[in-house]
């Protein structure tokens, strides 16, 4: 059981980081932070972890609702506030 490894979710919540920098959006981060909330069960253990490392689908899906609890986290948090837009007075020739 392989993907039941701490460290191999933290690796691929790290390279996600990475390519989020490289290719940003907050896509990926969202992912990376699901790879690491997983990665923070199995190294916690307990009951959890022991049902996760049970079965490779079951891991993937607690990872999937994982990042998009997080993506939906960070979008609330970051994301455009309603009533704020940018309006220019003023051009970049004009002087």
């Amino acid at each position: 059981m392989d993907f039941a490894q701490y460290w191999i979710w933290f690796a691929a919540a790290l390279a996600l980081g990475i390519l989020e920098i490289l290719i940003p959006g907050y896509i990926l981060l969202g992912f990376a932070l699901g790879a690491a909330a997983v990665g923070i069960i199995f190294l916690a253990g307990g009951v959890f972890a022991t049902y996760l490392a049970g079965s490779l689908p079951i891991t993937l899906v607690a990872f999937g609702v994982l990042s998009l609890i997080a993506w939906l986290v960070m979008r609330y948090v970051f994301g455009l506030k309603t009533g704020q837009v940018k309006v220019w007075d003023t051009d970049i020739n004009d002087r």
